[in-house]
């Protein structure tokens, strides 16, 4: 069986959260804004390939396992399994204090 290969689609508010927090990086060092820019979009670039290679989203309410979460540079990234597409849900800092949603 070929598995389905899904593209990628970022929500506005993950984007907007995104490049609120690239920019706030940049202001100290713009190289390594380059750096976690480059590599959350290269680890996103990969979740098609194998979706549900990261554990399920446990601050999802009622998760059935197909939001999952992975940990980058401190960053955490949310995302939902559709049938044709991955969807960047949501991003936020692990230093700020946990929502479900």
């Amino acid at each position: 069986m070929v598995s389905k290969k899904r593209k990628v689609v970022w929500d506005n508010a993950a984007k907007v959260y995104l490049k609120q927090s690239l920019q706030y990086i940049k202001n100290d060092s713009p190289q390594n804004a380059d750096t976690v820019k480059n590599d959350i979009k290269a680890l996103v670039k990969e979740i098609p390939a194998h979706p549900n290679r990261y554990p399920p989203d446990k601050f999802r309410i009622n998760n059935n396992g197909s939001y999952r979460a992975l940990t980058v540079y401190n960053f955490r990234i949310s995302y939902f399994i559709g049938d044709y597409e991955i969807r960047i849900v949501r991003i936020r800092h692990n230093k700020q204090s946990p929502l479900e949603y």
